[in-house]
């Protein structure tokens, strides 16, 4: 099992080898400051800093890399086991080869951000539901869960859904409290950190200012504050009439709405103070318009189902030249060579991804034609951890793409982290029912439901 897993791990973590460092995102940064700088960050829950400082210990960022690796591999070992009864080495070492050459997991697995985390998410609340597992997983999987939920915003709503997916296949406690703990372990978290660091007891402080970038691009927000201005007095009056149509510009633009210098002195400025603001205008075009950003959310949805390409944050211009400067000052001159060797730091990774992933879009429509008969087969075979997967699957799916397309942006980034799962779900689950075990199959089904009940 520890060979397996650990050859598992050197395989799922290939595009940091090929890159020869960590692969990282200009909010990798943020984290490392999260700690370094002791700073709460407006728009990031204070979780994933403190991750990485307990296994960089000041000394590299492949630390962080080899803790992610091992148990991303060490959980795939357990959905093997769930799925099928038992794991073997040589499973799971075709399955994991499998998902490394044919899939977007290894490239997920090697940048330093909290994506992975969402696939994690959708694998731990499975297990944890519905898988036998000793007292140790149990609490092990409870800690990964809440500490995916707890990383990145977006993942509350995902495991939100996961858990009302567990009520609908089950209506059993002890499956739904052992879902469920990770998701109020993680708003309990945020919620006290908020209240340390941001002094406000809230899940996240600052939201309004997403929510209004993405209204503002949609449209409806826009005509909101070019009705009401001037007269309503607010910051966003200044761009009435001209209003970045693109989120991130809006966001992110150092003289655009939200960073601009307030005119009426208020401190901090950025989004800190604009976030009040935002809310009233968000309440009023959903007031005003609750139908047109009902199916604008709804499409942008859909959007971000079909965007699922490796390569949009590899390059250097999406790293930053700042980060090159926080490795530096937290790791020392070293480590920053190590870093400006990398594929990355020169600008040829995004090159050699999109030469090594060309066949990404051919597996996953295949994958997910398996995976929906794989759905078919389980539930005339009565196999409910197939059928449970799938689900999950499915579901996860489904919210990750209303949690970042329609809450944010469409970013081939977010559906990618996630769309991995279908052929992980199609590896493990399609097989079609034989007559002579169907019966077999319910019975053990059976059984499996008086355990957990």
């Amino acid at each position: 099992m520890v060979a397996a897993i650990l050859a598992g791990a050197a395989l799922l973590g290939w595009p940091a080898l090929l890159n020869g460092y960590p692969i990282l995102f200009s909010d990798t940064g943020a984290f490392l400051a999260q700690t370094e700088l002791r700073a709460f960050v407006w728009d990031k829950p204070y979780v994933y800093g403190p991750f990485l400082l307990l296994f960089h210990g000041h000394f590299t960022l492949w630390g962080p890399l080899l803790a992610v690796l091992l148990g991303l591999s060490h959980l795939l070992w357990l959905v093997q086991r769930g799925v099928r009864g038992v794991a073997t080495a040589r499973w799971h070492i075709a399955l994991c080869a499998g998902l490394a050459g044919l899939t977007s997991a290894p490239w997920v697995a090697s940048l330093l951000m909290p994506d992975i985390f969402a696939p994690a998410v959708i694998l731990c609340l499975y297990l944890l539901a519905f898988a036998t597992l000793s007292r140790w997983e149990t609490v092990w999987l409870t800690a990964l869960a809440t500490l995916g939920v707890a990383a990145h915003l977006s993942h509350l709503p995902l495991a939100a859904a996961l858990m009302g997916l567990t009520v609908l296949l089950t209506w059993r406690i002890g499956p739904v409290l052992r879902a469920g703990l990770p998701l109020a372990l993680a708003l309990a978290l945020a919620l006290g950190l908020n209240w340390v660091g941001h002094g406000r007891l809230a899940i996240s402080p600052f939201g309004s200012v997403f929510a209004l970038a993405r209204l503002v691009a949609d449209g409806p927000a826009a005509r909101v504050i070019e009705a009401e201005c001037p007269a309503a007095g607010w910051h966003m009056c200044r761009w009435a009439g001209r209003l970045p149509v693109d989120s991130d510009a809006f966001l992110w633009e150092p003289g655009g709405p939200v960073w601009a210098e307030r005119l009426d002195g208020s401190q901090p400025g950025g989004p800190i103070s604009l976030a009040p603001e935002a809310g009233v205008i968000v309440s009023r075009a959903l007031r005003a318009y609750p139908a047109e950003v009902a199916r604008l959310a709804l499409g942008n949805a859909w959007r971000q189902l079909f965007l699922t390409r490796v390569g949009d944050v590899l390059g250097r211009e999406e790293m930053g030249e700042a980060l090159r400067e926080q490795v530096q000052g937290v790791f020392g001159a070293a480590e920053a060579a190590r870093l400006e060797a990398g594929l990355q730091w020169q600008d040829r990774l995004r090159g050699w991804a999109m030469a090594l992933t060309w066949q990404h879009p051919w597996v996953i429509v295949p994958a997910a034609l398996a995976t929906l008969m794989a759905w078919w087969w389980a539930h005339r075979a009565g196999d409910l951890a197939r059928l449970r997967l799938v689900l999950f699957v499915l579901v996860g799916l489904t919210a990750n793409a209303v949690a970042t397309g329609a809450l944010s942006k469409p970013h081939h980034r977010y559906q990618a982290r996630v769309i991995w799962l279908l052929p992980l779900a199609a590896a493990l689950c399609c097989r079609p029912p034989r007559p002579g075990v169907m019966v077999a199959d319910r019975r053990r089904a059976a059984a499996g439901q008086a355990e957990q009940a």
